[in-house]
């Protein structure tokens, strides 16, 4: 996957979700399943505060194409 691609959707991740700020993401490559083309996984791991100074382990799971065009994002609580 390009560079440019994954700044692309680090970009959307961090505007939606600002504490993977500066995650590098685990990228792995998965088969669409009817047309062979080819989807990339990226999964960010990072700490979202909370009132009363916790802390939640948060995960970010983003589906997109090798362009950068998100097509899922879905997040653990």
């Amino acid at each position: 996957m390009k560079r440019e691609a994954v700044n692309k959707i680090t970009r959307k991740v961090v505007g939606q979700f600002p504490e993977m700020d500066g995650v590098q993401p685990a990228i792995r490559r998965q088969e669409a399943p009817g047309n062979g083309r080819s989807l990339y996984l990226l999964t960010y791991k990072g700490q979202a505060q909370l009132p009363g100074g916790k802390s939640l382990p948060r995960i970010v799971r983003v589906v997109s194409d090798d362009e950068g065009r998100v097509i899922r994002i879905s997040t653990s609580r």
